[in-house]
């Protein structure tokens, strides 16, 4: 089906906008060395691509005060039990253990002190996670998603995200992938249903407002 095709079908129906609410937080889903160390085999090219764009959000981000979370991925457990089913789907996962160069975070996006860190096992940053009780502790209405990946962490936790009662606002430019199929196909999904998926010009501009 032709693109334009694909746009009419949606139109009128799953096309629906949130924008920006009342307060916002920013998220950044695992920014991790995994994903960005050629060689490793979750490298992802879209991942490097969405990495090189934060520095800019970040400080501006935190000029703003708002809050920034940072998320990753670590089990603790012998054999990655604490991942349960899923690292059995997706045994790459297994790579994310405390002793791992994989699981640092990637250099440019290193949460400073006092930045939250909340870690998780399974793709949403919400699941098994404290996160959407603390977003509502700080009276936060509006998530800012950035990371990786598109067609797992991100779509998952925009799911999530939405069903929790939170405007999810996905930047185009700072969340990637390893292939630009799913990365876009996600994105057009998200966009549909989930979230807003927003420019990185568009998001610097709300944030340079308050």
């Amino acid at each position: 089906m032709p693109p334009e095709d694909l746009n009419a079908n949606y139109q009128g129906v799953w096309d629906g906008r949130l924008g920006f609410g009342h307060k916002a937080a920013l998220l950044v889903v695992d920014f991790m060395q995994g994903y960005t160390t050629p060689g490793s085999p979750l490298h992802a090219p879209g991942v490097v691509e969405a990495v090189a764009r934060m520095p800019c959000l970040l400080e501006q981000a935190r000029a703003a005060g708002i809050e920034i979370i940072h998320t990753n991925i670590l089990y603790l457990a012998p054999e990655q039990r604490d991942g349960g089913i899923w690292v059995k789907k997706a045994p790459v996962m297994r790579h994310m253990v405390p002793e791992s160069p994989y699981a640092r975070f990637y250099e440019e996006v290193t949460p400073q002190e006092g930045e939250l860190i909340i870690t998780k096992q399974y793709a949403s940053a919400f699941f098994g996670t404290s996160l959407a009780s603390t977003l509502m502790s700080m009276g936060v209405d509006t998530l800012i998603l950035t990371g990786c990946s598109t067609s797992g962490c991100i779509r998952a936790t925009a799911v999530d995200g939405v069903q929790h009662g939170f405007r999810m606002m996905v930047v185009r430019e700072c969340v990637g992938d390893r292939h630009p199929a799913p990365h876009e196909a996600n994105l057009f999904d998200i966009d549909s249903k989930y979230g807003d998926v927003v420019s990185l010009d568009e998001t610097l501009a709300y944030l340079q407002q308050g």
